[in-house]
């Protein structure tokens, strides 16, 4: 973009985004996304990390695990050079191992002091070579697999609030798929792989989540960055009959998606309850009399627009920078019949700028930018773009008007981004009314806290 926004930040605040590998910025995204969305990269030094064990010591000689030498070791294997930390292992951190092992073998991982920790995927060509699958003593069969499967559709339906039709059903991480992202959309499966050892995982248990949700189609997708990351090459490949173009309804609207144009699925299941929650606030504001006017930044397929101009908004602005994207967001307000709702095609940076200049401002603001940071090579410019997006935001809130500011970059931790919108608020008091992210078909182990890579929060203006 020629007018960039990038430029000519400070040299404080630049002192302010350094050095923060040593404040727990060694999260990851799913899709991701997704599941986790991010490429994933080891300690900017290439070495390995190092966590102190703060049990106390006869608590911590209990939990350990008895040593097994290499001629007893469960074949095929891989040792590490450090302590188990979570689901996954970094290539750098594998130490010895057994014969060399194709992609997607399962491994028997031992720490360090040669101590059991279960089994996991093996990736010898990927930054992430082992993905943890189980801690049993034996490797999971297909029929394990299948149960996990049957599983997470069971989690899905006993919660009410998880409308089944449209939703995530496979969680990555979070439901025991590690590198697997499913969402549904009616009779569709729209499946992302992110390590190729998932293929023929999916392979077993694709018949059965067609036959537990009552699917028909699906469209299976092995992205570029992904493939890249393993030397090989991408690939899509969908079921036959499966139709290129869907709609379905959410929260009482109706959406057009093409699955071949969309970001990663197609469709945003993450940002459900939250795009609700933006309907709500306008309504609210119209019963008190106080019709709204909303600017929607980055508006992608317009979510937020569209539910703010249903629950009676006086006027809905989005902007966003792809074209498709754009025009795919005028249908769906046609779809609809919303006539209130305009969007732009056009750099938000800019745009917003154009609008501070013709004194403009809103009641409700939503800014919903894309992964700004997709890796930590990028990580000063990405915080900068964070910054510089809702400082340019913020000016336009009218009295009392309120922000909602997300990231959906894993690798930026929830205190971080609330000190990215501090100093963007500048000397504007600004209040924090609350912090949400994915809803319930999105779970998070409490051992991979780094699958909570949706970040919302709602703020106000004095």
């Amino acid at each position: 973009m020629s007018d960039s926004p990038y430029r000519g930040r400070r040299d404080r605040d630049r002192r302010d985004y350094r050095d923060r590998d040593q404040r727990g910025r060694d999260s990851h995204d799913r899709d991701s996304h997704g599941g986790s969305r991010d490429q994933d990269y080891p300690p900017r030094d290439g070495g390995q990390r190092h966590f102190r064990d703060h049990r106390p010591r006869d608590e911590a000689r209990e939990y350990r695990q008895p040593a097994i030498p290499v001629s007893a070791r469960q074949e095929p294997w891989v040792e590490l050079r450090g302590p188990m930390r979570g689901p996954r292992v970094w290539h750098d951190d594998v130490g010895q191992r057994s014969d060399r092992h194709p992609v997607g073998t399962q491994v028997a991982v031992y720490d360090r002091d040669g101590a059991f920790r279960g089994w996991g995927l093996w990736h010898p060509h990927a930054r992430i070579a082992v993905r943890m699958v189980t801690h049993l003593e034996k490797p999971l069969e297909a029929e394990d697999w299948q149960e996990r499967a049957r599983a997470a559709i069971a989690r899905r339906r006993l919660d009410p609030s998880i409308p089944l039709e449209v939703c995530r059903i496979f969680h990555a991480e979070g439901d025991d798929f590690p590198a697997l992202v499913v969402d549904r959309y009616q009779d569709v499966l729209a499946i992302e792989i992110y390590a190729s050892a998932m293929v023929p995982v999916l392979e077993s248990i694709l018949p059965t989540l067609h036959e537990e949700l009552g699917t028909q189609h699906h469209r299976i997708c092995f992205d570029d960055n992904s493939a890249r990351a393993e030397g090989i090459e991408a690939f899509e490949k969908r079921s036959a009959g499966c139709p290129p173009r869907l709609q379905f309804e959410e929260n009482g609207l109706t959406y057009e998606v093409f699955l071949t144009e969309g970001h990663k699925t197609g469709f945003f299941c993450d940002q459900r309850d939250n795009r609700a929650r933006v309907g709500d606030i306008v309504r609210r504001l119209v019963a008190a009399e106080r019709p709204p006017r909303v600017l929607d930044i980055c508006s992608y397929t317009g979510g937020f627009a569209l539910n703010a101009a249903a629950a009676g908004a006086s006027e809905v602005r989005g902007i966003d920078l792809d074209e498709k994207a754009v025009e795919q967001a005028k249908r769906n307000a046609n779809l609809n019949q919303l006539k209130q709702v305009k969007f732009t095609h056009a750099d938000a940076f800019s745009y917003l700028r154009q609008l501070a200049r013709n004194g403009e401002t809103y009641d409700l603001i939503i800014v919903d930018p894309p992964k700004f940071i997709p890796n930590r090579r990028v990580w000063e410019e990405g915080i900068a773009r964070y910054h510089d997006i809702n400082k340019l935001a913020m000016p336009l809130l009218a009295e009392h008007g309120q922000l909602l500011s997300c990231s959906c970059s894993g690798l930026l931790d929830s205190l971080t981004f609330q000190q990215t919108l501090r100093r963007a608020a500048r000397l504007r008091p600004m209040r924090i009314l609350a912090e949400t992210g994915a809803g319930p078909d999105h779970p998070v182990r409490l051992d991979f806290p780094e699958g909570r890579y949706l970040k919302a929060v709602w703020m106000q203006a004095d």
